[in-house]
């Protein structure tokens, strides 16, 4: 009779981390700084996949120092606003200069439970299966586009894209065209769009934002989101209500009233507010039209809230993203109703022990610095239960 295979331990086994983004990479160097092997299953084949499809003119809105993930600053050269191409180049940068260990091209359909117990079962493209003492989810806010269930919207002939798709103003010159969403997302595209040509530009607002500008004087709004981050929701709604009416204009008048709800409490709920990068002097001078919101499609036209019809030449939809984590841990149990992590960074669920997440809120303090605080929990907390420690790190380093 053939002898019993040993067993395996968690400490036997590599930490999986899904997604090769700033979180992910983050939390890969973070982990391998402990002496923990830490591979990262990317589906494309680069890392950062999901900034390099972001429209051209997109700039961190946070700066430069507080946006550096652990182990390397972004170089002085990017700017204070570091640009989308320059955010790509820093990721490509960090990977190389940490050695971490990235294997692209695999995409993770599903994670389980180990049959013993002792640790994760991922299912991967290729027929792949894969165990890991612990895993990170590293996959994004911006994995998947929404776009809302609206009435028509099959049938409708006119050009219609989601704002991922968008790149530039450049196909859009000369033309009228209506954005949906006044997110960060849908008020820049918008500003773009006007830089860049197009003949009318409208944008469809359901709840009125709160818009900040991103810096005043030198002080960048994300110095605030950190220091009001860990205070009460009802003492920030009262202290930037009265900072709102200094610094940002009532624009009543041209459809955007002051919101009636706390920022804070919008941002609890999930919606970070406007950072101005030039919608408030496009609204005012009439520059960007604010409409109703959309209700539907009819007859190759746009249907508002107020019953007004519009034929745009092209429609685009800056309705945000969602995580569409279902299929990779939904039966897990580990997901509120809005399909969101129950926990985040160090803690991981109380029934999926060594299966973290980060990335997967909005932080008004900003998601690059609050992806580096989560990569050193996560590590921690990685460590403390010994999963992935190595012997000898890749190149010949030993480890403590």
């Amino acid at each position: 009779m053939a002898d019993s295979p040993p067993s395996v331990s968690p400490s036997d086994r590599p930490v999986y981390v899904i997604g090769a983004g700033p979180g992910g990479l983050a939390a890969a160097y973070a982990l391998r700084a402990r002496g923990i092997r830490a591979v990262v299953l990317e589906k494309s084949d680069r890392v950062g996949a999901s900034w390099r499809r972001h429209y051209d003119r997109l700039h961190l809105h946070t700066t430069r120092r507080l946006s550096a993930l652990p182990g390397l600053p972004m170089p002085r050269r990017f700017g204070r606003w570091v640009s989308r191409d320059n955010v790509v180049r820093y990721l490509e940068k960090y990977a190389e200069h940490h050695g971490l260990e990235i294997v692209t091209g695999v995409e993770v359909s599903r994670i389980e439970r180990q049959a013993d117990g002792t640790g994760w079962l991922l299912h991967a493209s290729g027929g792949r299966q894969l165990t890991g003492g612990a895993v990170v989810v590293a996959t994004g806010y911006n994995h998947t586009p929404r776009v809302p269930d609206w009435p028509g919207l099959e049938g409708y002939g006119g050009e219609f894209r989601h704002a991922g798709e968008y790149r530039n103003a450049e196909p859009y010159a000369g033309r009228d065209v209506l954005v949906v969403g006044v997110g960060n997302t849908g008020a820049e595209i918008a500003v773009d769009l006007v830089e860049g040509g197009a003949s009318r530009v409208r944008l469809a607002v359901r709840t009125a934002p709160h818009i900040v500008r991103r810096s005043t004087a030198g002080w960048a709004a994300q110095y605030t989101g950190v220091l009001v981050r860990r205070l009460p929701v009802a003492l920030v709604d009262r202290l930037a209500g009265p900072m709102a009416r200094l610094s940002v204009p009532d624009l009543s008048a041209h459809g955007l009233p002051r919101p009636d709800t706390g920022l804070y409490s919008r941002v609890r709920q999930g919606s970070i507010p406007v950072q101005d990068v030039g919608l408030i002097d496009a609204v005012r001078t009439g520059k960007v039209e604010v409409v109703a919101a959309v209700e539907g499609f009819e007859d190759g036209k746009v249907v508002l809230a107020d019953g007004t019809r519009l034929s745009p030449d092209a429609v685009i939809a800056a309705t945000g993203y969602v995580r569409a984590l279902e299929g990779l841990v939904g039966h897990l149990d580990v997901l509120d109703a809005r399909g969101r992590p129950v926990v985040h960074g160090p803690r991981a669920p109380k029934n999926a022990p060594g299966l973290h997440f980060t990335g997967f809120t909005n932080p008004i303090s900003g998601m690059f610095r609050e992806l580096a605080i989560d990569a050193e929990r996560i590590a921690k907390a990685v460590a403390k239960r010994g999963a992935g420690r190595l012997s000898r790190l890749p190149g010949g380093d030993r480890t403590a």
